[in-house]
């Protein structure tokens, strides 16, 4: 956290203390001493930070972020990450619909947006958005208030869709295969050679059996 940096100069000295520009000037040092390193390590190196705002600013967006400019520059991907609404699941919050644009990019076109949701206690929602995804390939049909997956049904309601897939986990790889191969993403190992519980309990035994395997 680039926000949380405390100089040593800071954290000795004492309240009150005037250190105008220490942590941009040590950003500035230590990004050009971490380039050459993290680039020969293949290391990705991770920094988040914080929006402040500049006073005084009548023109343009008055945002900015702590620790100087140096950072900007030397990164490779920036993205900007922001609350647009929340999830409840009845009166309660059980978490956030986040908004992602890339603000800057070295490897890809950037000013591209994403939309996910991130559920407390859980991290990043996968089933909603490869019911999302699949839904604007014409992967999932939606029909009203139903989602289907060709003759199998998912559910009525767009949270009722998404659990359905995540109760479903052989069907989720599926449909998120036909997804990677349709937008030209690569099918990592595990997603390719995922099986369904009932094949992987089969090939544990001993003796061959005979399985018919159908998506409830």
């Amino acid at each position: 956290s680039v926000a949380a940096l405390v100089p040593r100069a800071e954290l000795e000295g004492d309240m009150g203390d005037q250190h105008m520009g220490l942590q941009a000037r040590l950003m500035s040092q230590a990004l050009r001493k971490l380039a050459g390193s993290i680039s020969r390590s293949r290391t990705a190196a991770v920094f988040t930070n914080q929006l402040r705002e500049k006073l005084g600013i009548m023109y343009g967006s008055p945002e900015t972020t702590p620790g100087g400019r140096a950072l900007k520059f030397w990164a490779t991907v920036r993205l900007r990450i922001g609350k647009t609404d929340s999830i409840r699941s009845g009166s309660a919050i059980v978490g956030h619909v986040c908004t992602v644009k890339v603000v800057k990019n070295k490897l890809a076109p950037p000013f591209r947006e994403a939309t996910f949701e991130i559920l407390f206690g859980r991290g990043i929602c996968r089933y909603s958005n490869i019911l999302d995804v699949g839904t604007q390939l014409n992967i999932i049909t939606k029909v009203g208030t139903w989602y289907s997956y060709g003759d199998e049904r998912l559910g009525q309601g767009r949270e009722n869709a998404w659990r359905y897939l995540e109760q479903h986990p052989e069907l989720a790889a599926e449909i998120e295969r036909r997804i990677r191969e349709m937008s030209g993403i690569p099918i990592p190992e595990w997603l390719a050679v995922e099986k369904a519980p009932e094949m992987e309990e089969v090939a544990a035994t001993s003796e061959p059996q005979e399985l018919e395997v159908s998506h409830s």
